[in-house]
């Protein structure tokens, strides 16, 4: 589950990249640089939560849409729920709870991706860890002429990966702007990364992947060929888009530029955002190598190869990060091209905001009460809070 902040100034500029070493600085300065926009945009220094949900939700953990004007809310314990109008409905649209295991607070169902012709196609896939705990990613299929209610029954799992600790579990799905199905995937759990998966591009733990689900193998997906380690002699899995990550418990792309946005959350003292500009691939973040811009358990340590955060934050503002989106709603302008994040213990919420030469401005935008189990983004480009406690707020100025 998400967990916090070393503090970074507010309302100033952030170095992307407090790195270990200053030729890595300078390596990293371009790969920092965000997808030039030409919309316009100016950071934000506080933001308002409004309830839209207050009743109804068990344990929430994400939010999405369907390519329409209802909500589609995750619960750990294995159900799907639609808000529509406000409004909880009364029948969930997927319970899978009988094959789901939520004894650890990280285990459950823990998100669902809609296809970009789900419209058509009526395909959606989700990502829990199984009653053995281990990670599951599985097709299921809208009922005909009832959009409201999935074929619980109709489950074709694509990719089951053996987790050997309870912690750990990434689990968002996510597809992005190029119409592959993206995975996020912790490093296995325990504490330290003690089978040293992060640094392991041949295993699928400590990454994301990125999947092929309309071509598939008789695994049901297959690896676009663009992938790094496609016909690669490093040895990393097909699978695999980006490694180094810890657990990258939510990640996002802007709906505008299609650079990708990745929170990780940290071991015991940093936590951190990564970037990932559109059209790059294979990045290395660094775990179990580093912690944030930090050397793990080691006072120096190599950092060539490297890409390291846009923002970290110790403990003393939070213990877990839960990752954001990039505002691109019409609904609220001033919150146009802010990137927003929070901490899951503290309730912290922060806007991200590029500058210049690679800095990022990161300012604390609101200090919530809420615990920050995900945000989600609406057919609209508007942005939610989810909070643990079953309540549901929307963004504003």
């Amino acid at each position: 589950m998400p967990a916090t902040l070393t503090a970074m100034p507010t309302q100033a500029a952030v170095p992307a990249q407090e790195t270990a070493t200053e030729s890595a600085a300078t390596a990293n300065e371009s790969a920092n640089q965000p997808t030039t926009t030409p919309a316009p945009a100016a950071p934000v220094t506080s933001i308002q939560l409004v309830p839209v949900v207050t009743e109804g939700l068990t344990r929430p953990l994400y939010l999405t849409h369907a390519f329409d004007e209802r909500l589609f809310v995750v619960e750990q314990d294995g159900t799907i729920q639609i808000v529509e109008n406000g409004r909880v409905l009364s029948q969930p649209f997927l319970d899978i709870g009988d094959r789901v295991g939520a004894q650890g607070n990280e285990q459950g169902l823990l998100s669902v991706a809609f296809h970009p012709d789900y419209q058509n196609n009526g395909r959606f896939f989700v990502n829990y860890t199984n009653t053995g705990g281990d990670t599951i990613i599985a097709q299921y299929q809208v009922e005909a002429g009832n959009p409201n209610q999935a074929e619980a029954a109709g489950e074709v799992v694509l990719l089951t990966v053996e987790q050997p600790f309870g912690n750990h579990n990434g689990g968002l799905l996510k597809f992005g702007p190029d119409g592959y199905l993206y995975a996020g995937l912790g490093d296995g759990g325990s504490a330290g990364d003690p089978e040293n998966n992060g640094q392991n591009p041949a295993t699928l733990l400590g990454t994301i992947l990125r999947l092929d689900v309309d071509n598939g193998s008789e695994d049901g997906y297959t690896s676009p060929p663009d992938n790094p380690f496609v016909n690669s002699s490093e040895g990393g899995r097909d699978e695999v888009w980006a490694y180094g990550l810890r657990n990258p418990w939510r990640f996002s792309f802007d709906r505008l530029t299609g650079d990708l946005y990745i929170a990780d959350v940290g071991q015991t003292t940093w936590e951190e955002v990564n970037f990932q500009p559109a059209g790059s691939s294979g990045e290395n973040y660094g775990w179990n190598v580093m912690e944030g811009n930090h050397c793990y358990r080691a006072e120096s340590c190599e950092t060539d190869g490297f890409v390291l955060p846009i923002f970290e934050y110790d403990h003393s503002q939070g213990c877990s990060i839960t990752g954001g989106y990039v505002y691109r709603g019409r609904q609220f302008p001033s919150l146009n091209g802010n990137y927003f994040v929070g901490d899951f213990c503290s309730g912290i919420l922060w806007s991200l905001f590029p500058q210049a030469g690679g800095a990022w401005l990161a300012t604390e935008v609101n200090d919530s009460d809420l615990l920050v189990t995900s945000f989600g983004e609406d057919v609209a480009g508007e942005l939610y809070v989810v909070d643990r406690n079953g309540r549901i707020f929307q963004i504003q100025p």
